[in-house]
C-alpha cells in the first residue's frame, strides 16, 4: 500500500487517562506496541504516540491507526478511534479490553484483534493492503510451553523520556487463573518462556546495565527461569521484575536471584488473611512474613501488592493489614481496591449477583469502588483503603521500613518518597463512587510495581 508514492504509515497509540506531571518520567514504555511494531513488515513506517508523553496527531496522514487498551483506557481509546474514523482513517483496536469485549470495541473500530497480536498482525496488514480488511482477527489461546516472539522495536520510543526503555518480556501466561486477574484469559494457562539464549542475547545488545522484565511471574517456573538467571549472573547487570513470593521457599533459588543482579521485585500478597492470601491459595507451608524476611535479608527491594475488598474482608482488614506490614517491613507496600475486570470470573460473579455499581470503564482503576462489598459499605472500603495508604506512608512508617531493610537503603528511601507524594495528595471523598482525579501513582492499569509494567 502506497499513497502518493510514499510508504504506508502506521500510527500506534497508547491512550492516557490522566495527566502524570513529573511522574511520567518514572513510567515504563508500552511493551505491547513495541511488539506490534516488531511484527509489522519493514515497508511500513511506524509512529508511536504515547499519550503519557505525546499529543495524538489527529490531523496526520496515516494509512492505519492501531490502539491498545486496558479496561481503564477503553473510553479514551474509543474517543481517539472515533475521531480518526470520522476522517476515514481505518482503526484497529487490541489489548485486554477489546479481547474480552470485542463486540463493544467493534462499535469504534474497523477491526479488533482478540488475543496476542503477533500471530495475526501480518495477515491483518496484508488484508488491509488488498482492500479486504476483516472485522475480527483472533489469536488462538496458546497451549504450548514455548514463547517465540521478535525483539521489541525500541527505536519507536526515540525522543521520549522514561525510567528506562530497556524492558524485556521473558515469559507469558499463568496457570493459577485467579478470579480477579486478566493474565490467564489473555496469555493462557501455562508458563511460556522464550529460549534463554535469545533472552540473554537481547540483554547483551542493550547499551546500559539496568533491565526491567515485564513478566507477570518471571520465576513462576523455576526450572525454566534458572538458565536465564545463571546467564545473567555473568553479565553484570541489575534487574527487576514481578513474581510470586513462593520463589523464596527455595534458598538456593533465592541466592541465584540475588547473584544474577536482582535489585527489586514486585510480588502480589493480595490479602494478609484468609483464603485470598496468595500463599494460602498456592498451598505454601511458609508464612508470608518468613518469606519476606528472606528476600529482605538477601538485599532485594521488595514491593508488595495488597488488595482490599474481598468477600471475606470486613472493617478489621485495614488495621490488620497495616499492623502486618509494620511487622514484616516490605520495602515498598502498595494498596489497591479490588476491581472486577471484564473477562474475569470475579466480574461475572458480581454482575450475576447485581453487585456492580456501574460499568464506567474509566473508573475500573484500582482506586475507586465499582462494586458493592459483602461485609462493608462501598464508602467504608474506600475510606479504609485511603487511611491504610496514608498510615503506611507516614514518615515514621517509611523510616522504620528503610531501617529494617539492609540492602540499598538510599534506593529504598527514594522509592518510598516517590510513593509518599501521591499518597499525600489523595483526598477523602464523601462519595467513593464519584470520579477520582488523584490517581497518580495509584497503580491503575497495571502500573503497580517499582518497575511498572
Amino acid at each position: 500500500m502506497r499513497r502518493g508514492g510514499r510508504a504506508p504509515r502506521l500510527l500506534l497509540i497508547y491512550p492516557a487517562t490522566h495527566r502524570l506531571g513529573w511522574a511520567k518520567y518514572f513510567q515504563l514504555p508500552t511493551h505491547s506496541l513495541q511488539m506490534v511494531a516488531a511484527a509489522t513488515p519493514p515497508q511500513w513506517e511506524v509512529v508511536l504516540a504515547d499519550e503519557v508523553h505525546d499529543r495524538v496527531p489527529f490531523t496526520g496522514e496515516f494509512d492505519l491507526v492501531g490502539i491498545t487498551a486496558m479496561t481503564h483506557q477503553a473510553v479514551r481509546a474509543y474517543e481517539i478511534a472515533d475521531r480518526f474514523r470520522a476522517r476515514g482513517v481505518p482503526v484497529v483496536l487490541g489489548g485486554i479490553h477489546p479481547t474480552v469485549l470485542p463486540e463493544e470495541a467493534l462499535g469504534h473500530a474497523d477491526a479488533v484483534v482478540v488475543g496476542e497480536a503477533e500471530p495475526v498482525w501480518p495477515q491483518l496488514l496484508a488484508d488491509l493492503s488488498a482492500g479486504r480488511l476483516g472485522s475480527l482477527y483472533r489469536s488462538e489461546p496458546p497451549t504450548d510451553s514455548q514463547l517465540s516472539v521478535p525483539w521489541p522495536r525500541r527505536e519507536i520510543l526515540a525522543g521520549k523520556r522514561y525510567l528506562t526503555t530497556q524492558t524485556i518480556q521473558a515469559s507469558r501466561g499463568c496457570p493459577y487463573d485467579c478470579p480477579f486477574c486478566t493474565v490467564t484469559p489473555y496469555f493462557g494457562r501455562t508458563f511460556r518462556y522464550r529460549d534463554p539464549q535469545d533472552i540473554l542475547d537481547e540483554i547483551r545488545a542493550l547499551p546500559r546495565k539496568l533491565v526491567v522484565f515485564l513478566d507477570d511471574n518471571l520465576l513462576g517456573d523455576p526450572a525454566k527461569a534458572r538458565p536465564i538467571l545463571e546467564g545473567m549472573a555473568d553479565l553484570g547487570i541489575r534487574w527487576g521484575s514481578q513474581t510470586s513470593l513462593r520463589f523464596a521457599e527455595d534458598p538456593e533459588l533465592l541466592r541465584l536471584v540475588a547473584r544474577s543482579g536482582c535489585i527489586g521485585l514486585f510480588v502480589g500478597i493480595e490479602s494478609v488473611t484468609g483464603a485470598n492470601s496468595r500463599l494460602a491459595k498456592a498451598g505454601s507451608r511458609y508464612s508470608q512474613a518468613e518469606l519476606m524476611k528472606r528476600v529482605r535479608d538477601a538485599g532485594i527491594i521488595l514491593e508488595t501488592s495488597i488488595i482490599f475488598g474481598f468477600d471475606d474482608h470486613d472493617e478489621s482488614i485495614f488495621e490488620t493489614t497495616v499492623r502486618f506490614l509494620e511487622e514484616c517491613a516490605p520495602s515498598v507496600p502498595t494498596f489497591h481496591i479490588l476491581t472486577p475486570y471484564p473477562g474475569t470470573a470475579l466480574f461475572r460473579q458480581f454482575d450475576e449477583e447485581g453487585r456492580l455499581l456501574h460499568k464506567d470503564w474509566n473508573r475500573y482503576n484500582h482506586a475507586e469502588v465499582v462494586f458493592r462489598p459483602r461485609l462493608m459499605t462501598p464508602e467504608r472500603l474506600y475510606r479504609g483503603w485511603l487511611e491504610a495508604r496514608k498510615e503506611a506512608y507516614s514518615w515514621p512508617a517509611i523510616f522504620s521500613r528503610v531501617r529494617r531493610n539492609p540492602g540499598r537503603r538510599l534506593t529504598n528511601l527514594a522509592y518510598n518518597i516517590l510513593r509518599k507524594g501521591p499518597n499525600d495528595l489523595l483526598k477523602q471523598r464523601p462519595d467513593p463512587a464519584a470520579p477520582s482525579v488523584d490517581l497518580i501513582g495509584t497503580g491503575d492499569g497495571g502500573d503497580t510495581g517499582i518497575f511498572p509494567a
